[in-house]
């Protein structure tokens, strides 16, 4: 799939929903002071549209060089492409006081529901709008052809490969679930060519997961990473990167994003893997269905009733 950013039939200035994606999957990666300047344009677009570069600079405690830089990184040839577009995506989206994720100890239950509902929904839609495609589709060929996968996550990322292990273990994939450091690091070392490591990280940056990564890719595995940072050491060590965007606000409002654009990376992987498996993916989910369907009795295998 061709970048939107680096495609020169493109024009960023007429799609507000593309910018405003870029702006996000672009954050984790950025420099601190180019990060400013994204949270700048994030939180509220349309204000900024009305900044000079210098105006801009100056809120975002930077330079003007590093806003140019910010402009051209994310397709426009300068600052002044950049405000156009800024004034169009501002109409776009929803207030950047509901957006910036500022929830206060004090913040009644309505307000909290309806922030974390807005910074979870912004970040899925960026994902699904900026989602590799091309490097999706490899890595389901990666996992559908493995000979066992591996599947690496700590903390809040385990629970994320934990999920597309039981959903992989259902279809009838050979999966090897590790969400320990050490155990990660033991598993790596033992795969081959052939094999596949899937290793979730929000920051991608962690370090046992990010040297089980970089072991499996020694070994000859095939790695495929989930991170919300295309520019992390994860990243670094993966063949195939899929990036889930997700927004860091007050009490980790981005990481609970993240975990749910994650989660949609995940599931599309998934879905992909079963169309590539076809009907053997069918059979095996019918066969776990039926074995799962109710608890049965010890002698007669009959389900029983509950009341």
């Amino acid at each position: 799939m061709t970048d939107p950013v680096h495609d020169p039939t493109h024009d960023p200035a007429t799609d507000p929903v593309t910018l405003h994606a870029r702006l996000l999957s672009a954050l984790p990666s950025a420099t601190a002071s180019a990060a400013r300047v994204l949270r700048e344009l994030l939180d509220d677009p349309a204000g900024a549209a009305q900044l000079t570069v210098t105006e801009l600079a100056r809120r975002a405690a930077t330079s003007e060089a590093t806003v140019v830089r910010a402009a051209r990184s994310l397709g426009f040839a300068g600052y002044p492409q950049l405000r156009l577009a800024l004034a169009a995506a501002g109409a776009a989206h929803e207030p950047a006081a509901l957006l910036t994720g500022s929830l206060e100890d004090s913040a009644d239950l309505a307000t909290v529901v309806a922030t974390l509902a807005a910074v979870e929904t912004e970040a899925i839609t960026a994902t699904a709008r900026t989602l590799d495609v091309v490097a999706l589709a490899a890595a389901a060929d990666a996992v559908r052809t493995a000979r066992v996968v591996d599947c690496y996550g700590i903390g809040a990322s385990g629970l994320l490969a934990a999920d597309f292990d039981h959903k992989a273990a259902r279809v009838g994939l050979l999966t090897r679930l590790r969400t320990e450091g050490h155990g990660a690091l033991v598993s790596s070392a033992l795969l081959e060519p052939g094999d596949t490591a899937l290793v979730v990280s929000h920051s991608g940056r962690t370090v046992d997961v990010v040297t089980a990564a970089r072991q499996a890719r020694d070994r000859g595995a095939t790695v495929v990473a989930v991170t919300s940072s295309a520019g992390s050491p994860l990243a670094g060590y993966a063949d195939h990167t899929l990036v889930a965007t997700g927004r860091e606000t007050a009490y980790r409002a981005g990481a609970m994003a993240s975990r749910a654009s994650s989660l949609l990376v995940l599931d599309c992987l998934y879905v992909a893997v079963v169309q590539r498996l076809g009907s053997s993916a069918t059979a095996a989910l019918q066969r776990t269905y039926r074995a799962v369907e109710g608890p049965r009795s010890a002698e007669g295998g009959r389900p029983v009733r509950r009341r």
